[in-house]
């Protein structure tokens, strides 16, 4: 029986990126890059004008004073856009629009609220810098920048900059589409009155918004009833899909038929069960190269698995180089007391802040493995080591924070 930190090794060292597909700029937000995106143009393209105003010759502008303001011969007007026609000669300049290239010969613009303009003339009252107010060739990004790495998940200013260098499509890994079904005979919609015995399937929304929330495309299937034909036609239209997650099914007991179906479909067995609590009984499968995680039905134990396990390979499947939440040490100000000589890892439902310079967490409340409330306010996970039987209060502990993006 895997550690969980082995039993992710074994996961993630199986699985490689999906194949790169080219999108087109609106549809590749959230994606990560295929490739080392470098740029093959500059930005702006041409020196141009970064004020409405007059392009001049600074040289032009040395004497100029309030008592003795500088008269410039107006050539004419400079919309962005617009090419002009002659260069800025000495004693003349253009009227000129933020963006508009500057004309052969200028090499400075005066902001118009800085000069009085007659009908083909302009007077500045007051020297300028050279080069005050013009944005130079190429002075934003230039050719052969590196833009993106590979592996980056795209976000809007990537895309702006994409744009800006004349990228209309980029090489991406593709969302990776999830087959997701919940098993039991007990389970009954949320809309639904649960008779006796029954539950309503909590299970089918939490995982499918874990996977959404991870950038993949949750496909969840119509719940499965415990029957071994059922069960058997589902998980096979279930392996068209690039992952496969089925919640419950997977013990000991009579009816738990998802183990044996999976291998008499191809499956390959990698491991069978973790040594960690909640969430022990993970299996996880290969059915050619496609990851197929058996997970506990309690609904507590099957998010935690989703975010510790499924998580991260459905981001290695997708092509992110970040493929873990970040981690930080904090202190328990609660303390907690587990079973003494457990050699299993325990994850504990936690709510961490930053108070005095420090990272401090309180448990959510019970931690039992079906109690879901303890995720309403959970934002980590306390990672308590194999072996140790208590934390006392104000002790330290690892947490992994669940509520930020990946960093490694």
């Amino acid at each position: 029986m895997p550690t969980p930190a082995e039993a992710l090794a074994l996961i993630l060292d199986r699985l490689a990126p999906l194949p790169p597909v080219t999108a087109p700029l609106g549809a590749a937000l959230g994606l990560a890059a295929a490739r080392a995106l470098v740029s093959a143009e500059q930005v702006p393209p041409f020196t141009n004008s970064a004020m409405d105003g007059y392009a001049v010759r600074a040289g032009d502008l040395a004497a100029a004073s309030p008592e003795h303001p500088v008269r410039l011969q107006v050539l004419g007007d400079l919309a962005a856009g617009a090419v002009p026609d002659r260069p800025v000669a000495p004693g003349t300049a253009w009227r000129i629009m933020t963006g508009a290239p500057l004309p052969d010969g200028a090499d400075t613009v005066v902001p118009v609220e800085h000069t009085v303009r007659g009908a083909d003339w302009v007077e500045v009252r007051g020297p300028l810098r050279k080069g005050i107010h013009v944005r130079h060739a190429g002075e934003d990004i230039r050719a052969g920048l590196a833009l993106v790495p590979a592996g980056h998940a795209l976000r809007p200013g990537d895309l702006g900059v994409l744009a800006a260098v004349g990228m209309p499509a980029v090489p991406v890994h593709p969302r990776a589409r999830v087959a997701v079904l919940t098993t039991g005979d007990e389970l009954v919609d949320v809309s639904e009155k649960p008779g006796p015995g029954r539950i309503r399937d909590a299970n089918i929304h939490a995982v499918c918004a874990q996977v959404a929330a991870c950038g993949a495309i949750p496909i969840p299937f119509p719940r499965v009833k415990d029957d071994r034909a059922t069960l058997s036609a589902a998980l096979r239209e279930a392996l068209q899909a690039d992952a496969i997650l089925t919640t419950g099914g997977i013990s000991v007991g009579d009816y738990d038929f998802v183990k044996p179906i999976l291998e008499e479909l191809g499956a390959e067995r990698v491991f069978w069960k973790v040594a960690q609590k909640p969430g022990g009984p993970l299996g996880f499968w290969m059915a050619g190269s496609k990851p197929v995680f058996g997970i506990p039905g309690n609904p507590v134990a099957a998010m935690l698995m989703v975010e510790e396990y499924v998580r991260p390979a459905l981001r290695r499947l997708m092509g992110f180089s970040a493929l873990h939440r970040p981690v930080a040490e904090a202190v328990l100000e609660d303390g907690w007391t587990g079973k003494a000589g457990d050699r299993r890892t325990t994850f504990l439902r936690v709510v961490a802040r930053t108070e005095g310079g420090r990272l401090r967490a309180r448990l959510t409340g019970p931690q039992g493995s079906a109690i879901l409330s303890s995720m309403l306010h959970a934002n980590a996970l306390a990672v308590i080591p194999a072996g140790t039987d208590r934390v006392e209060p104000g002790g330290a502990i690892t947490l992994h924070l669940t509520e930020l993006a990946e960093d490694h």
